[in-house]
């Protein structure tokens, strides 16, 4: 047979083979996907095990995510979703459509004890209002609203951080929530839909501190050798966020969701996590943590409303939020 000849069917055979890799879909969101973000070294590295196609689609922040979820129902083309938190798996539970994920036994690094069957942690972090280094930045929620103080949130209709948010107020104050909220509606610059729009805007100088985490400072000092930003240390304590992964019961791949799950608890998954979506891991690497974490804030307290509890107090607290807000 001819070289030429030889060198046509290595190109028949090089697609063929590609389409033979199972392939497992993973909805996340946008920043996880982003070419800076852990999707693209996560891809790579589990692919390198399973043997298959991983595909990340970006579907928006957590409460998009699971939104899309239930509309999709067990149509849904996702075998896992990766980037809801303890703030919605109470709610992604309720659908139906996940199922167990077959991870166990792990020791887990979390400020919580960990007995979930259904949802994998991947990492976790404290919602923290972050501000140029040098500004004299109100060290509470009362402060904050007594102040002149200009603050970007995030839509906790769309967004875990937004949710954090009034998950956090109403953790630290209860009945006096409203109060809070009404002395903070003329601090609010504006509510964006995610993450990702108020904190480009606070870049731009739009705000004086916008709501992200504890360890947004940690990006800037060690992606961009840039020490001035700090997050706010709140005398309340501050809320605490553990994104999770799982799996859809629907899911015409289930033990490569499976495997994909349990690999998010290896070193190879979490030791990209710190330096790429910039949260603490859910399993200390080997390593350890990356230079600079160490001069992150500590809260005093822990604040965590508990998942079986928080359908009925996010529900009332999106009222006196929405009410406080269209005044």
């Amino acid at each position: 047979m001819k070289p030429h000849a030889l060198l046509a069917l290595g190109l028949m055979a090089a697609p063929a083979m590609a389409q033979d890799r199972p392939v497992l879909t993973v909805y996340t969101y946008d920043s996880f996907v982003a070419e800076w973000g852990p999707g693209p070294q996560i891809e790579d590295a589990f692919e390198a095990e399973c043997g298959c196609d991983l595909q990340f689609t970006a579907a928006g922040d957590g409460a998009e995510l699971l939104a899309r979820i239930r509309l999709e129902g067990e149509r849904s083309e996702a075998d896992v979703v990766l980037g809801l938190d303890t703030n919605l798996t109470a709610a992604a539970k309720e659908t139906g459509l996940f199922t167990d994920s077959g991870v166990s036994d792990v020791a887990w690094d979390l400020p919580i004890a960990w007995d979930d069957p259904t949802f994998v942690p991947y990492d976790w972090g404290y919602f923290a209002f972050v501000h140029d280094a040098g500004f004299d930045a109100p060290g509470s929620f009362r402060a904050l609203a007594e102040s002149d103080t200009s603050i970007l949130i995030q839509d906790p209709r769309s967004s875990t951080p937004g949710l954090g948010l009034l998950l956090w107020v109403e953790a630290a104050y209860g009945d006096e929530a409203g109060v809070i909220w009404d002395g903070l509606a003329d601090n609010i610059v504006t509510v964006t839909k995610g993450w990702s729009e108020a904190y480009g805007l606070f870049l731009e100088g739009e705000a004086d501190m916008v709501l992200s985490y504890t360890t947004s400072p940690a990006y800037h000092l060690i992606a961009e050798d840039d020490d001035s930003k700090e997050a706010a240390r709140f005398e309340e304590g501050h809320y605490l966020q553990i994104e999770v992964a799982g799996a859809l019961a629907a899911s015409d791949q289930p033990d490569l969701a499976q495997d994909f799950l349990a690999f998010l608890a290896t070193d190879a998954a979490q030791s990209v996590l710190p330096t790429t979506n910039w949260m603490y891991p859910a399993k200390t690497p080997e390593g350890g943590l990356p230079e600079g974490f160490e001069t992150l804030i500590q809260p005093d307290e822990a604040l965590l409303i508990p998942e079986a509890e928080v359908p009925a107090v996010r529900d009332a607290a999106l009222e006196t939020w929405r009410s406080a807000l269209s005044q």
